[in-house]
């Protein structure tokens, strides 16, 4: 089975995670791990999985990104997670999976919970609740045992067996 795991990141947190996660699937899964900007094709993919930071309470938008490589992120600020669900072609019944780096603050949002409520208005079928995986500030790094957790998360990851291949 494929798994695709698809991450937007500015500071490089979420990258982090991204490869965390993908580490845990890689006893199930014969796993790819893209930059959004960069995302092939969903054909013959069994579980996408999805992570963005959290900006502004949600997903990120170019502002928000444009703020992001002012404060010093060196990631892409063109595109982001909410463009491309919005309009990449194959979820409908596609298993799906959603996480997020946030500060570790009360009240900054879930990127994670847009991204999954996004998922399921496409028709995509999450295969668990949103993840969050926190960072010490806007910059990061994540906290001590996040990657570990992320990892673990990953791992935990199964497509249910009447899902259907994109």
């Amino acid at each position: 089975m494929r798994a695709l795991v698809l991450y937007e990141s500015m500071f490089g947190n979420t990258a982090t995670a991204a490869k965390a996660v993908a580490a845990g699937l890689a006893d199930l899964f014969d796993v790819s791990v893209a930059e959004v900007g960069e995302a092939p094709s969903l054909v013959g993919v069994d579980l996408l999985v999805v992570g963005a930071p959290t900006h502004a309470f949600g997903l990120s938008r170019t502002a928000t990104r444009k703020d992001a490589v002012r404060q010093g992120a060196t990631g892409k600020a063109e595109r982001g997670l909410r463009e491309y669900l919005g309009a990449v072609e194959g979820l409908d019944g596609l298993a799906v999976a959603a996480y997020c780096t946030k500060m570790n603050r009360p009240f900054t949002g879930s990127a994670a919970r847009k991204a999954d409520r996004l998922l399921r208005q496409r028709g995509a079928r999450p295969v668990c609740p949103p993840e969050n995986f926190l960072v010490t500030g806007v910059s990061g790094p994540l906290v001590d045992g996040e990657v570990k957790r992320a990892e673990y998360w990953g791992a935990r990851l199964e497509v249910p067996a009447d899902a259907t291949t994109a």
